[in-house]
């Protein structure tokens, strides 16, 4: 069974947004770290957005100002909502979770780490 399902992802023009959800399994949803990650062809995988159970969050550079990271703990579910995308952001977005705090999520996806929980990954497009 898996842990994380990541919906949401699609094609969209520059400027526009979209929003990922991320489906996380009771056993982990209150205690791990839980974030959203992606890679690119060619490009190195890019670790953008997490959230601790306490509501900590941390965003990368390039994301900052854009992307939201938020939590319905009714649904057990992780969003992350994209607003001005830009084509840059075109990527496989995938959704994560460590036992630890949001340091150790950026440091974790650098290798997949066996200590972490990780989705199969929505695809995102932008178009310009």
């Amino acid at each position: 069974q898996e842990q994380l399902v990541e919906s949401g992802g699609g094609s969209v023009a520059a400027g526009g947004s979209l929003r990922l959800s991320c489906v996380v399994s009771a056993n982990i949803y209150n205690t791990y770290c839980l974030g959203w990650f992606r890679q690119a062809p060619g490009r190195e995988r890019e670790a953008i957005a997490a959230v601790e159970s306490d509501g900590t969050t941390n965003y990368a550079y390039s994301v900052e100002g854009r992307f939201t990271i938020s939590k319905d703990n009714a649904k057990n579910t992780l969003y992350l909502q994209m607003d001005n995308l830009e084509p840059e952001d075109t990527a496989m977005y995938y959704c994560g979770a460590v036992n630890g705090p949001v340091a150790y999520f950026f440091i974790a996806t650098r290798t997949l780490s066996e200590y972490g929980v990780w989705g199969q990954g929505t695809q995102v497009t932008v178009s310009s």
